[in-house]
């Protein structure tokens, strides 16, 4: 979850959660969010296609909230080929003017085709380093470099490997992939623990990383 969102998210102005959990403010009042921030958000991940779904979806989020992305997520996944970023990166002129007319998306066309031709990037990363995970999870933060406790007021919107990830990847010609948009990917994909304090989710991610097997 973005800072520069969750700045805009009072948690006097939500219902609390559905179940009397204490949750992450950002969460709270929102039914879509719940089981997004329950069993995804900050929980490590290895999958390549989903890292590639989300740092996609990330791209498209910029200058949007996440909640109208994650309500046209399934619509994304039908319309990108549930990400699998080899077919993806076959997409040609065709591809791109039905994706402008597909409404279940974020028709922009800058966006669509910076997700086609970072897809091509995905698999060269891929033949690279043998996954797109072990390559993402090189820019996990040391334990040292993190804030001593995660509050609203001190849930960062970049990090120094954030900045990192961001630069490397525009070396390697990625686009719409900035350091705020890396380090939203890294909350969300679990390369930093992001929950609050006071969040009941927060151990449970912290367990799912220590018996996550670093790729």
């Amino acid at each position: 979850m973005r800072a520069r969102e969750t700045d805009k998210i009072s948690p006097m102005s939500h219902s609390p959660s559905t179940d009397g959990k204490t949750r992450c403010f950002w969460s709270l009042g929102i039914p879509e969010f719940e089981p997004y921030h329950d069993t995804e958000w900050g929980f490590p991940v290895a999958d390549d296609v989903r890292l590639f779904e989300k740092i996609v979806l990330e791209g498209f989020q910029s200058g949007l909230s996440w909640r109208t992305i994650l309500n046209k997520r399934e619509s994304f996944r039908a319309a990108f080929a549930g990400f699998d970023f080899e077919r993806v990166a076959r997409f040609g002129k065709r591809d791109v003017e039905r994706l402008l007319g597909d409404a279940g998306i974020v028709r922009h066309r800058g966006k669509i085709e910076a997700a086609i031709h970072n897809a091509g990037r995905a698999c060269d990363l891929r033949d690279e380093m043998g996954s797109l995970a072990t390559y993402f999870w090189r820019f996990e933060p040391e334990a040292s470099s993190r804030p001593a406790e995660i509050t609203r007021t001190e849930i960062p919107a970049t990090s120094a490997e954030s900045k990192a990830l961001a630069k490397d990847l525009k070396k390697r010609g990625w686009k719409f992939v900035g350091p705020t948009t890396a380090y939203a990917f890294m909350q969300a994909m679990g390369l930093v623990n992001d929950h609050t304090e006071d969040c009941y989710a927060r151990e449970l991610a912290h367990e799912a990383r220590r018996r996550f097997e670093v790729p």
